[in-house]
């Protein structure tokens, strides 16, 4: 049952009587749904993203917030835990900095995976929270300090200062950190991969089992809160930098790999790199300028852990060993893909701090780095993984990623032929 009318619904943008008509597939939005103008110069002309489910006839967007924790509250409620019509208190939760707006923000095309305003709808939407529209945030700004061995390390090794700023005496890094939900402007998506918006339409709505049917149904919402994994951007330095072309940068973007950057697996380089990009971010912010490491959920390249895990037995297992010239074959013959994570998408979250030009950028990937060239980011020095970062089961990686066209920085190649540790090993 419903809870949003006490009857079935065969979407979760429904009508009154539960179906969703023919003609509502390309129509002009009634006077109480605000109209949403993606990219436009203020956040009164763009309109707030109304996803919530109170009131149906004011939604002007697929989905529902919280991304993939979106069914865990499905959950709650089920259970009596969470009320359906729980409208969270916002006192108190505005950002612990400014960030924006940017010219970037209203430039069509630039940012189309988040709303640039997501942090900041109990400012620029004051008036419509107080008339009861249900308008959520889909970013949040908060301040952490931060403590990691390997920081600690380079602290002792004279790499990193304990200046008082960025590093406090006690060996902790004060940061600032914003947790950012997808929010897809289903037009610019489309646009940016390079495929018609109606056959993006379709393959999210079959690809999900029907879960969504207003992206068929309701041509006229062009804005979908997909159930994925979001980002998390850690800045080092004074936020208040951001947008000016004289701050130097120094980034890693980094994409989720769960068993390397928690638990310290050694078949990948992803602990090491993105502990190496955090210094990289470290020394940036206490010469001056800002260091930014942003981290997506795009666990396995995203195709999952199930995936990664399985891949990982098909290379310990397959004849001749797991060399690195089979490294990307064997993801292919499990996955049928090499990689899902549309890196085309990845430079929103730069859009959106206002970043134009990227001084230091630590990754070999040559996918990142074309990515973000081809959206009018500007890259200086690309910074390699040093070799003595580099596990010895993940030398089957790195070396297969060069070979494929990863920025190596004059990385000799290995003396004899890599082989991979095996299961008894």
């Amino acid at each position: 049952m419903s809870m949003l009318h006490g009857q079935e619904n065969a979407s979760s943008h429904p009508h009154r009587d539960g179906v969703v008509p023919r003609s509502a597939r390309r129509r002009a939005p009634s006077a109480a749904v605000p109209p949403l103008r993606w990219a436009a110069q203020t956040p009164q002309e763009r309109g707030p993203v109304v996803a919530t489910l109170g009131d149906p006839d004011r939604r002007n967007a697929i989905g529902t917030h919280g991304g993939s924790y979106s069914v865990h509250r499905a959950l709650a409620v089920a259970t009596g835990r969470l009320s359906a019509g729980h409208v969270p208190d916002l006192t108190d939760t505005a950002p612990s900095d400014p960030i924006g707006p940017f010219p970037q923000w209203s430039d069509p095309g630039r940012i189309v995976a988040l709303d640039p305003w997501g942090h900041m709808v109990a400012e620029v939407f004051r008036d419509r929270l107080a008339a009861g529209l249900d308008i959520r945030p889909t970013i949040a700004v908060t301040r952490a300090h931060i403590d990691m061995p390997e920081i600690r390390a380079a602290i002792e090794a004279g790499h990193i200062r304990r200046d008082g700023a960025v590093v406090t005496p006690g060996g902790e890094v004060r940061v600032t950190k914003a947790a950012i939900e997808p929010v897809w402007h289903l037009p610019g998506i489309a646009a940016r991969l390079g495929v018609g918006e109606r056959a993006l339409r379709r393959a999210l709505h079959d690809q999900t089992a029907g879960m969504y049917p207003e992206l068929l149904s309701r041509e006229d919402l062009t804005v979908f809160l997909p159930p994925i994994g979001g980002t998390t951007v850690y800045l080092f330095g004074d936020p208040r930098k951001l947008g000016d072309r004289r701050t130097r940068i120094g980034c890693r973007v980094h994409d989720e790999c769960n068993g390397s950057d928690v638990f310290g697996s050694d078949i990948c380089t992803c602990r090491p790199y993105l502990t190496h990009g955090i210094e990289i971010a470290i020394e940036t912010a206490q010469a001056g300028g800002l260091g930014v490491v942003v981290y997506n959920r795009k666990e396995g390249r995203s195709l999952g852990e199930v995936t990664k895990f399985l891949v990982y037995n098909a290379r310990k297992r397959q004849r001749g060993g797991d060399r690195p010239e089979a490294y990307f074959r064997r993801t292919e013959c499990v996955a049928g893909v090499q990689d899902m994570r549309f890196q085309e998408l990845m430079p929103d979250v730069l859009h959106w701090l206002g970043i134009s030009r990227i001084d230091r950028l630590a990754s070999m990937s040559d996918m990142k780095h074309d990515a973000l060239v081809a959206q009018g980011i500007e890259v200086g020095e690309r910074v390699p993984i040093p070799l003595d970062k580099i596990p010895a089961d993940a030398r089957v990686e790195i070396e297969a990623k060069v070979s494929a066209g990863y920025y190596s920085g004059g990385m000799a190649p290995p003396a004899r032929a890599t082989i991979g540790r095996t299961f008894g090993e």
